[in-house]
């Protein structure tokens, strides 16, 4: 599908948009080995949440959806069934990641792979840490999904991480819930921790002491109703839309403001944004807030550290939005945006720079000239939901009209996102 984006004179509005990914994810994994039934409600029923669904339903458990209520019939730390056939992540590293971790201290075997995407998705990341708790995972391409894992006894590790990651370091955690002994993850930047609140809210045995994360053995995790919030990471495009667009106010309800994922919001202050959080709370062990956006003039910053694994997914936008700012923006420490859904570094350049920005392209980032106006022009998402929507809102604020091509991408993470932002007009 392609689409089309006109420009836009401002924006007024209050909404929402879709449940959390990373906590709908792990909602349904751990509701899938707790004792009873986890009633999720505001689930994201994007195409990755939905692979993990799929994924689960193979290993023996009966999963409801009805919408955004979820209901997962789970079966315990030891009630995974041997799945009778491949398992499909589709494009969901997430899924794979954390699938790995867990299976790998079952008492079966089975077989993960996913789309062309997830085959150029390191997995040795995972593979390593896996294999010093004693799995038997194996990769049959390379370091790359297909994937293959023979269910063994686990026993615990001390692991520094050589990179932040929120993904392998779940992982790991999910092996320690199999493994004898305890389990250490030492992380010098603190990665998203929607693992640790949650698995914690179920039972679980995980403390974390100044980036150094104990996990003791527990006997078994118990069902809790999870309420998704609002996804910091689908806000962050509409956060960048109120920022940019002239005479515009845009309220966002019950987003997750976890910490270890508002980085977006800490860059933008920096930047001189005019960003109030409201209406803060706590939902299932997870902060949650409206976040109040009003038209601003941003000046450049350099972003780089530990600020960077708080906003990996949300640097897309930020480019966008840098791309307004006066004076020059530098993003370092971010290498880590050449393995996602694309090499989200070169694709943001070549896309933008059809629309004629000037963005010069760095070994862990990127350098962005501010103060430029755009003009439509005719993109490609590359496949990659979080590349179309960044060049979506580009296009609010440029001369002419702005083609997407393969646009449908977004259905990733969020399904109506174009309607939503039509009906921002």
């Amino acid at each position: 599908m392609n689409k089309t984006i006109k420009p836009i004179k401002s924006i007024n509005a209050v909404m929402t948009v879709p449940g959390d990914k990373s906590v709908s994810h792990r909602a349904v994994m751990f509701g899938s080995i707790a004792n009873g039934d986890t009633e999720i409600t505001g689930f994201l029923t994007g195409d990755d949440c939905m692979s993990t669904i799929s994924c689960f339903k193979k290993l023996g458990i009966d999963i409801e959806v009805n919408g955004e209520k979820v209901v997962v019939h789970g079966k315990g730390l030891h009630g995974l069934k041997a799945p009778k056939e491949l398992l499909d992540v589709g494009n969901s590293g997430t899924t794979i990641r954390l699938i790995s971790g867990l299976l790998a201290g079952q008492d079966f075997n089975c077989r993960l792979n996913g789309d062309a995407s997830i085959q150029k998705r390191p997995m040795n990341r995972v593979i390593k840490p896996l294999s010093q708790m004693g799995a038997n995972i194996k990769s049959t391409n390379d370091g790359y999904a297909p994937l293959e894992i023979t269910g063994s006894k686990l026993n615990g590790i001390e692991y520094k991480m050589p990179v932040a990651s929120a993904q392998v370091k779940s992982s790991i955690l999910l092996a320690s819930l199999y493994a004898d002994g305890e389990t250490v993850v030492i992380e010098d930047a603190p990665s998203r921790d929607h693992t640790e609140i949650m698995l914690n809210y179920f039972g679980a045995d995980i403390r974390n002491d100044n980036g150094r994360i104990t996990s003791k053995p527990v006997k078994e995790l118990y069902a809790k109703p999870v309420a998704v919030p609002a996804d910091i990471s689908s806000a962050a495009f509409f956060i960048a839309a109120g920022l940019l667009t002239p005479n515009s106010e845009i309220t966002i309800t019950n987003v997750g403001i976890n910490k270890t994922r508002t980085g977006i919001l800490d860059a933008f202050l920096q930047m001189g944004a005019d960003i109030k959080i409201k209406n803060e709370r706590l939902a299932g062990g997870e902060p949650v807030g409206d976040i109040v956006v009003k038209t601003s003039k941003l000046k450049a910053i350099t972003l780089g550290g530990e600020i960077i694994p708080r906003m990996i997914d949300e640097l897309p936008v930020f480019a966008v939005a840098a791309l307004a700012a006066e004076g020059t923006t530098v993003i370092k420490d971010a290498q880590e945006l050449k393995v996602k859904e694309s090499n989200r570094i070169a694709t943001m350049i070549e896309e933008l720079g059809k629309m004629g920005a000037d963005i010069e392209e760095t070994e862990d980032g990127m350098i962005i000239k501010g103060g430029q106006k755009l003009h439509g022009a005719v993109t490609y998402s590359h496949l990659d939901h979080r590349v179309a929507m960044s060049i979506a809102i580009a296009a609010l604020n440029a001369d002419g009209e702005t083609t997407i091509t393969d646009a449908d991408c977004v259905g990733i993470s969020f399904p109506d996102f174009y309607e939503r932002l039509e009906n921002c007009r």
